[in-house]
């Protein structure tokens, strides 16, 4: 199942979810892995549709699950990356050390989202493709982008001053340009927490997902 999150985003949070029980499954974990099987079976059509809408622009959704791993505290990145309006890239990840606050969990996925655009432009432009203006970050973390504009440092933000460099030299070179989104229309709560059936529809919908069986 880790190979096919390559192919189905729509698995990607539970199967990483679940590979951190590899070593010590239990039966409730068999389970799940039973269930997404289930649910692979019973929609094997379910695909990426590609379409020409006639540029390159990269804009992403970042987000983090502040303290979601309840055994040990730690948070989860998850970004998704477009490239022309089309889903490129995506990623689902419990992070390194333990955030202290849901600023510096979204500060840490920002900085990873950054660095995936940053690298992405790069390759667009050894194909010649050129992409015009900051690449865009949707984020429904205000505090982030306040302290990404603010030139300052402060005792409450000093734990998150690493993470915060990277991408506020990207703010401040027009790289990137941050953009809040509200909860509601975050792309990418597919990645890093549970949802419930229609909330999963509609976020796979607008992720590009369809029925690639389906006469269009």
């Amino acid at each position: 199942m880790i190979y096919l999150i390559v192919t189905r985003l729509d698995i990607t949070f539970t199967v990483g979810v679940l590979s951190r029980f590899m070593h010590q499954p239990r039966e409730v974990h068999w389970t799940a892995a039973l269930r997404i099987l289930v649910y692979i079976k019973s929609s094997p059509e379910k695909g990426l549709l590609y379409k020409k809408h006639g540029h390159v622009r990269i804009l992403n959704y970042s987000d983090s699950g502040y303290a979601g791993d309840k055994r040990d505290g730690k948070s989860t990145t998850g970004y998704c990356t477009f490239v022309g309006e089309n889903l490129v890239t995506w990623r689902s990840k419990k992070q390194d050390d333990i955030s202290r606050s849901s600023a510096d969990a979204e500060y840490r996925a920002m900085t990873h989202t950054t660095c995936e655009m940053m690298w992405l432009k790069n390759l667009l432009l050894e194909f010649d493709f050129r992409h015009l203006g900051p690449m865009l970050i949707f984020c429904d973390n205000q505090s982030a982008s306040y302290i990404t504009q603010n030139q300052e440092f402060h005792e409450r933000t000093k734990h998150i001053e690493v993470n915060c460099h990277l991408v506020r030299d990207a703010w401040t070179k027009r790289v990137v340009s941050l953009l809040f989104t509200p909860s509601s229309k975050q792309l990418a709560n597919l990645l890093i927490k549970a949802a419930s059936q229609k909330v999963f529809s509609v976020l796979c919908s607008k992720l590009g997902m369809v029925d690639i069986y389906t006469p269009s």
